[in-house]
């Protein structure tokens, strides 16, 4: 009997998998707690993924899909969950990947992030960023910041995403969320139009090229307070990126931007538990320090990390320390602590140094 989407998005939510793979010629696969698991049924025929991708597809994504090779979307799984879909085409069949997103929103708290994170949420303008690898987790802190937002702000909130993840009602603020492809063709052009539309808060959900990361710095400066994602690990390399988007001659101008626009950088890893099972994240959290601000302007970006080191007081900490953290504390083994670290070598010692005492 033929296996129904229907039945593995339901598996997905029950098992807490995070995505489901279904390529031709294996069977469909889940990624949990970071580890794939391969169902034990037949492999996926041409067929099989055909159906399966027209299950869920609209007539139009399936047009996108058969010319231009691929095409993402997201959808809702009754009231269950939603999921971001990338169907693809490969070997001339279809293949897919779709990735789980909760209907429910997290607190800050449950994410682990500290008390000083929730204060920047209602600065008045201000780019606020966050950063890490694709699956670190960055949509759901991203969502729940937005939320808090929501909740205890009164404005104007316009998320741009592609697609959108996280479906938010309107509480005390009125939320407009607009989906690349379907509401607006790009970010830049989302971004143009939104300053239009009397936005306080302004989610882009990819900072991807530079007329999106131009128009964001804008928006941020304007008297904005703007959230944007990008897939660097740290702050300093954050700043570097963004710098470096921009052409030689401009990027003196944009560091004296950035050095009075950008309120925080968070960069995030998501990593298995081993104390209770499922996934914790590690967090690296730069506040825009007077300090940390002349060091922006004056292109000494690689001196950032030791002020994040040593402005605890403020709320920051390095990604290093807070995985050393949890590693202490018996919640990540060994391994993910010295792959998932900037400084292995400096992690080695420190726990040298700590056995000898």
């Amino acid at each position: 009997m033929a296996i129904e989407m229907a039945e593995l998005l339901q598996l997905v939510i029950d098992e807490g998998a995070s995505d489901l793979h279904l390529p031709v010629g294996s069977p469909p696969v889940l990624r949990i707690h970071g580890g794939l698991t391969a169902l034990d049924t037949d492999p996926l025929t041409p067929e099989d993924t055909e159906r399966l991708m027209k299950s869920i597809t609209s007539e139009v994504n399936q047009q996108r899909l058969q010319e231009e090779g691929g095409v993402d979307f997201g959808f809702a799984f009754g009231d269950q969950a939603r999921f971001r879909v990338s169907a693809f085409r490969q070997k001339g069949s279809v293949g897919m990947v779709l990735r789980s997103i909760s209907n429910a929103l997290l607190t800050l708290e449950q994410i682990g992030l500290p008390a000083a994170v929730k204060d920047i949420l209602f600065r008045p303008r201000g780019m606020v960023l966050v950063t890490g690898p694709t699956g670190s987790g960055k949509s759901t802190t991203l969502a729940s910041m937005i939320d808090i937002v929501n909740q205890e702000r009164d404005c104007h909130v316009i998320t741009v995403e592609d697609p959108i993840e996280f479906y938010h009602n309107h509480k005390t603020s009125v939320l407009t969320q607009r989906e690349i492809g379907i509401d607006v063709p790009s970010f830049g052009e989302a971004l143009r139009r939104a300053l239009r539309q009397d936005p306080d808060v302004i989610l882009v959900g990819e900072m991807r090229d530079l007329e999106t990361i131009g128009a964001a710095i804008t928006a941020a400066e304007t008297g904005h307070l703007v959230f944007g994602t990008l897939h660097t690990t740290g702050a300093a390399e954050t700043v570097d990126r963004i710098v470096d988007a921009f052409p030689t001659d401009q990027q003196e101008q944009v560091r004296t931007q950035l050095a009075s626009s950008l309120i925080c950088v968070i960069s995030q890893v998501l990593l298995p538990r081993i104390d209770t099972g499922g996934r914790i994240a590690a967090f690296e959290i730069m506040l825009t320090t007077p300090s940390i601000a002349a060091l922006i302007r004056d292109n000494k970006t690689y001196r950032i990390t030791s002020d994040i080191q040593t402005g605890a007081k403020y709320g920051m900490n390095t990604l290093d320390s807070h995985l050393m953290d949890l590693y202490s504390s018996g919640k990540i083994n060994y391994g993910e602590l010295i792959t998932k670290c900037r400084d292995p070598e400096g992690i080695v010692q420190k726990i040298q140094q700590d056995s000898q005492r």
